[in-house]
């Protein structure tokens, strides 16, 4: 069965003179009526406590462009205007929903340059992409093809803080779900690999930014050196953000290739519930967590999966993966972060990304199957009684019980018969 979904495809490009004068003045543009309408929503809360929607946010831009202090919000297309009102519409409803924090002023050096256009306000003809108020087409780098006969719906054109120039064209796409394979994997992410599967097998992290530190750090030094709001400063700032590309390009292209193939070979995927906010608080990790960009191969796994047909399970956080014997079910009381291997009471020896992955898919194979718990029981520290957290949707049918010896015995023949490949 196909998925029908709406998918970017983004491209760079390589403007001319006065395409990049255009996109540079209604990038400002796109700032300033974002800003204005922020400060204008914000009065209305606080001093009136009156909410103001998009259209009354549209009624004050007309009224903007007529004053001789705005006037040149006329200069640019009108469109890209208005997108960004719809933006910040959106952005108030996350807010008041509680799903997002309050919407915060667009600013000159840190925001992000963008401006979307809609199709009223774009011509596309035979692979050649038109922007209103511009006479010629973007010299486009097809990298990749679009899908046939794609008819993009919105047009998003940026510039990155290394000075590149993108355009994401959405368009409609038909996906076809791949053969699915027998075959399962648990993943525990780390930081020495960046993955070891169920399988045994462990994924090197590249440690991109570890590799460009050196370069990362003569940039900053140079950026540093140089007068404020001068011209050499802002060519060093360039060189700087030149080498974060680099480095987010790459992790970015790893990623994908390894999200890629976990999707093509197995039929379930299940990972960890990582609370990758609170982890980077540790300034001791905070930079190798970072570099690994956790949450970055869950979204990539999360819509692949989706696409492709896949299941991915993705189980409670507190499951004790690393502390559990996957032979005996016992539970070790603690297991620092140094300590790579460990033996069992019962004479078992674990690798312990090894044995965590295969725990994290047992657990993961038993919650598809039938719901089960997740997290065997564990005696809390502070009051003495046992406490149990679970994976909200997926992990709680069923009143939670500790595993025995035996269960853990037979999520391991079933996780070796149902679908995990042996490893080597």
């Amino acid at each position: 069965m196909t998925t029908h979904v709406k998918r970017a495809f983004k491209y760079r490009f390589y403007p001319d003179d006065a395409q990049a004068g255009e996109l540079s003045r209604t990038f400002g543009c796109v700032r300033k009526v974002y800003n204005l309408a922020l400060q204008a929503r914000t009065a209305a809360w606080y001093q009136r406590k009156e909410r103001v929607n998009y259209n009354a946010t549209s009624a004050m831009l007309t009224a903007w462009k007529k004053t001789e202090e705005l006037a040149y919000l006329s200069e640019v297309s009108s469109v890209p205007l208005q997108q960004c009102l719809r933006h910040l519409q959106v952005a108030f409803t996350g807010f008041f929903e509680g799903r997002a924090k309050y919407p915060r002023f667009k600013s000159r050096k840190k925001s992000r340059r963008s401006a979307e256009y809609t199709s009223s306000a774009f011509r596309f003809r035979e692979g050649r992409l038109t922007l209103a108020k511009m006479r010629e087409p973007l010299d486009i780098v097809w990298s990749r093809p679009l899908p046939d006969s794609a008819q993009p719906s919105t047009v998003t054109v940026s510039q990155d803080a290394a000075g590149r120039w993108f355009v994401s064209l959405l368009c409609d796409d038909t996906i076809t779900p791949a053969p699915a394979p027998p075959h399962a994997v648990g993943l525990d992410a780390g930081i020495t690999s960046l993955v070891t599967l169920s399988t045994g097998e462990k994924i090197i992290n590249p440690r991109h930014e570890r590799r460009d530190r050196a370069r990362l750090a003569k940039a900053q030094r140079e950026l540093s050196r140089k007068t404020r709001g001068s011209a050499n400063r802002a060519k060093a700032r360039r060189k700087v953000a030149k080498v974060h590309a680099r480095i987010a390009d790459r992790r970015r292209d790893h990623l994908h290739k390894l999200t890629t193939r976990l999707v093509r070979e197995n039929q379930t995927v299940v990972i960890e519930d990582l609370t990758v906010r609170n982890m980077v608080k540790n300034r001791g990790l905070a930079r190798a967590v970072s570099d690994a960009a956790w949450r970055d191969l869950r979204t990539m796994l999360e819509y692949k999966c989706a696409w492709y047909g896949r299941e991915l399970v993705v189980i409670d956080r507190w499951f004790p993966s690393s502390k559990l014997c996957g032979n005996c079910g016992t539970i070790r009381a603690k297991m620092p972060l140094n300590v790579r291997a460990w033996t069992c009471e019962c004479g078992t020896v674990h690798d312990r990304d090894v044995n965590a992955a295969q725990n994290i898919l047992a657990a993961g194979l038993a919650v598809a199957a039938c719901g089960d718990g997740v997290r065997p029981q564990r005696e809390s520290s502070r009051t003495g009684r046992s406490s149990m957290k679970q994976e909200p949707q997926r992990a709680t049918a069923g009143t939670p019980r500790p595993w025995t010896g035996e269960e853990v015995k037979t999520l391991r023949l079933r996780t070796a018969g149902r679908g995990s490949r042996s490893a080597g």
